[in-house]
């Protein structure tokens, strides 16, 4: 909206400092919010502030209610219009609204960047000043566990076709001790090929048994079909998947496999045998890879013979891909899509160091994802 010359110079003729135009922001502002309030409520009621209902036993006007609330140019009191009936719901500051301007938004932004409360409130205070409290912080941070808890149990689609499972580590105070626990992260791919985070789950240790329950808590969401899983090498992680989703693929990381078998060889072959490994997962078709093993065992077995015996052992779940083009093959050997968002997530946890709760590391990596 242009403004007039005119009535720009009427307004700020009697501001000489900042604290005057502070005071005349918050004055228009005031106005501002109050005039829109009362053109909620005309709309509610069907005619204007002046005007007559045409049913006298229609719904009326019935003076004001004030109202606290929490702005960027400081504390304002508005003049809230009510109706006799009481059931006028404003909707540009709600009912039990106590803050405008998208306050909560800054400090749930700031939050999922893994920012102390302490900090948030330092950092907002150059805009609202003493109206951000670490108090104030602190529950709007609290309040997102329902939302948490809303996301964690939705239902989901039933049918993911790819979805990879893994963890990441965090500290976590619990007991006046400061313990490692473990982040449980599925994310899935959907029939038109967007990634979902399908949910969070901590656990002191990372282990098959709690995978299990991962496992069966999408199940009995909705997730009733998954093409293929892929996972690290954890031990027993094929087990859980085939106890839940017994005809589902499971893919290892080739990744993951790869830095196993490079674990105890000596750096001069380190180049050489990874290249020869590659020669097996990159293949074009199972057969290549297999006779690409056979070689391997065949050069190196003398020296290092739990390479191979360690690929032919795990060789089912190593070689799903290769059913599979090659586009979708470079999805689906290694973890990496999930592996990125640990990396991401990584980034944003370095800043809490200790977690004072597991609502803390269920709130942070919420808002991280979702801000």
């Amino acid at each position: 909206m242009e403004l007039k010359d005119e009535l720009v110079k009427e307004l700020t003729k009697d501001c000489k400092t900042q604290e005057d135009f502070n005071e005349l922001f918050r004055a228009l502002k005031k106005r501002g919010l109050e005039a829109a309030l009362a053109g909620e409520l005309t709309d509610h009621l069907g005619y204007d502030k002046h005007g007559r209902s045409l049913n006298s036993k229609r719904n009326s006007r019935n003076g004001y209610s004030k109202k606290r609330v929490t702005t960027s140019q400081g504390e304002l009191e508005l003049d809230i219009p009510r109706d006799r009936e009481g059931d006028f719901e404003p909707q540009l500051i709600k009912r039990y609204q106590t803050r405008f301007d998208g306050i909560d938004d800054k400090i749930l932004s700031l939050y999922a960047r893994g920012m102390s409360v302490r900090d948030i409130q330092s950092e907002l205070s150059e805009l609202y000043g003493d109206a951000v409290s670490t108090t104030l912080v602190s529950h709007v941070t609290n309040a997102v566990m329902d939302d948490v808890k809303a996301w964690q149990s939705r239902p989901l689609d039933e049918l993911f076709p790819i979805v990879y499972l893994d963890c990441l580590v965090v500290k976590v105070r619990e007991d006046k001790r400061i313990i490692n626990k473990a982040v449980y992260l599925a994310l899935g791919v959907n029939a038109e090929g967007q990634k979902e985070l399908l949910g969070m789950w901590l656990s002191q240790n990372e282990g098959a048994k709690f995978w299990l329950n991962v496992l069966t808590e999408l199940k009995n969401r909705g997730l009733e079909t998954v093409f293929i899983f892929c996972v690290d090498g954890l031990t027993g992680f094929p087990d859980a998947i085939e106890t839940v989703y017994p005809q589902s693929k499971i893919q290892l990381c080739i990744v993951h496999k790869i830095r196993q078998s490079l674990k105890y060889v000596s750096w001069k072959e380190r180049k050489e045998i990874a290249a020869d490994l590659k020669g097996i997962y990159g293949a074009n078709t199972l057969d290549e890879a297999e006779k690409a093993l056979v070689s391997f065992a065949e050069k190196w077995d003398a020296k290092y013979p739990n390479i191979s015996q360690s690929w032919q052992r795990d060789w089912e779940q190593l070689t799903p891909f290769f059913s599979y083009p090659h586009d979708i093959r470079r999805a689906i050997y290694t973890t990496n899509a999930i592996e990125s968002l640990n990396m991401s997530l990584r980034k944003v946890i370095k800043n809490k160091r200790v977690f004072p709760s597991d609502d803390a590391v269920f709130k942070l990596i919420y808002l991280a994802i979702h801000y």
